[in-house]
């Protein structure tokens, strides 16, 4: 067995590779989008995963590893966004935006490593569709503290949640991985 951290460090690695491919194709289009339309994007991922778990069949071809991907990187756009504010027009070049990318995936990574020490890796002993409805709880979540114009009084703000949603999609992917 891989140990966690090189697992989770391959895992996302492959991630940052799609992420920097689709950035070559579209630049950063994706810096215009408001918080609620990247929740609402990765969404649609957790949704279209729970339809190929749930269904016998599948009419796109992609399956469930690319839209734990996408989870990834759209979790990490909303945590880039967090920081940056929402832009007017895409305004990163390429070298800030993966240097802001790697800084998410390590405060991440960090805190994957801090719980996961904490809770004994019960993640290993989880069921991937256990993991594609904490994300979709998560994402319930966000939505809900975003309708509260992104106050909450006693929860996590959504960073930690987009947090735990990129730490479960890394899991799940893990967990296909073998």
């Amino acid at each position: 067995m891989i140990p966690t951290e090189t697992h989770y460090q391959q895992i996302t690695d492959a991630c940052r590779s799609l992420f920097i491919k689709k950035m070559s194709d579209y630049g950063v289009a994706w810096r215009i989008l408001r918080l609620p339309s990247l929740t609402d994007q990765i969404f649609i991922k957790a949704q279209r995963i729970r339809s190929i778990q749930e269904l016998a069949e599948q009419k796109v071809e992609e399956g469930q590893q690319s839209e734990f991907i996408g989870i990834v990187n759209y979790c990490i756009m909303a945590l880039i966004q967090l920081e940056k504010g929402v832009a007017e027009q895409p305004d990163l070049d390429e070298e800030e935006t993966i240097a802001l990318y790697d800084k998410h995936r390590q405060i991440t990574q960090e805190l994957m490593l801090a719980k996961n020490h904490d809770y004994g890796e019960a993640w290993r002993d989880m069921r991937v569709s256990s993991l594609t409805d904490l994300i979709l709880q998560k994402l319930l979540r966000v939505k809900q503290i975003e309708d509260n114009q992104g106050k909450t009084l006693v929860s996590e703000g959504i960073d930690a949640n987009y947090q735990d949603m990129i730490n479960y999609a890394v899991f799940a992917l893990i967990h296909l991985d073998k």
